[in-house]
């Protein structure tokens, strides 16, 4: 944890009649770095990110961002951080420069001041060329990188990203993200929802979130290495039933298909992959978890303990 974080939730709670989405969320994250909250889609992530930016009031708990309370003084946290939603919102039938212009007004942003930051972001987002494009006729690469370029028109210190490349092809993902880690050299802090690992990879500290509550929290090779569990690589000729043999087995944690392979968690105080070799036939090797493993094996941890 930072000694001086840029976000701090204590207890974070968000309720909607008997169903809660958020449950007692605590987490801090350091000014200047790209922070990734992961889960699968009713996770929370979106609850979260609208608590944090003020959009939404928290059934209990506390939230302060950029040294302000939220319950306090929503209106100075609003003037620092920016925030892009799911869903592109800007005006379809404006170009580009006329997207800019528009948000540079609600912002208050003119002159010289204006000229300069919309240059540097179109040069940084690589847009100049499709200035007079009507924004409903370009990609959803372009389109994210025109909202992400409104969003960062006032100069924010914090930047909320909802799933931002969701639905995006992988050369637009690349170039966001290039712009992000530019972005963050130039001391912006980016909190991040996404369900990509691959994605969250590339953050300097992840948060995995299930069924609203926070599971886990480190940089992603601590996560990957301070797991108790061991993983293994398996390989047979009859994955299913492979699977179906040892997914049963005491020790076993979880078994997931892996393209033609499947991976293998367990707990050697309990078993081994030698052992294991009684109800399958298989060949092994052990490897380090990618951060897919890792939130598997975390999920699958805390629903046994909630059955238990």
């Amino acid at each position: 944890m930072s000694a001086d974080p840029i976000i701090r939730a204590e207890n974070l709670t968000r309720t909607f009649g008997a169903m809660t989405a958020l449950d007692h969320l605590n987490l801090e994250v350091a000014a200047g770095e790209i922070f990734a909250l992961v889960g699968p889609d009713g996770a929370g992530k979106t609850t979260t990110l609208r608590l944090l930016c003020g959009l939404m009031n928290p059934t209990e708990g506390r939230a302060t961002v950029a040294g302000h309370d939220m319950s306090k003084n929503v209106d100075a946290v609003k003037d620092q951080i920016g925030y892009m939603a799911q869903k592109f919102g800007l005006y379809t039938d404006l170009t580009v420069r006329e997207n800019m212009a528009f948000y540079a007004d609600l912002f208050g942003i003119v002159g010289q001041e204006r000229t300069t930051l919309s240059e540097r972001l179109m040069r940084m987002t690589r847009m100049a060329p499709f200035v007079d494009r009507p924004a409903g006729k370009l990609s959803g690469g372009m389109k994210q990188k025109l909202a992400l370029m409104c969003t960062l028109l006032h100069k924010p210190r914090v930047l909320f990203l909802d799933e931002p490349t969701n639905g995006v092809d992988p050369v637009s993902r690349r170039d966001f993200w290039a712009i992000l880690y530019t972005l963050v050299q130039d001391g912006l802090t980016v909190f991040l929802a996404t369900a990509y690992l691959d994605e969250a990879e590339r953050a300097n500290q992840v948060a995995f979130l299930h069924m609203g509550r926070l599971i886990q929290c480190a940089s992603p090779a601590e996560l990957k290495r301070d797991l108790p569990e061991a993983c293994f690589r398996v390989s047979s000729r009859d994955s299913r039933k492979t699977r179906l043999a040892l997914e049963t087995q005491p020790g076993v944690l979880t078994v997931q298909p892996m393209g033609t392979e499947l991976h293998l968690f367990v707990d050697l105080g309990v078993t081994s992959p030698e052992k294991l070799g009684a109800v399958a036939e298989f060949e092994h090797q052990r490897i380090q978890p990618s951060l897919e493993d890792v939130f598997i094996a975390l999920m699958r941890k805390q629903e046994v303990a909630r059955a238990a």
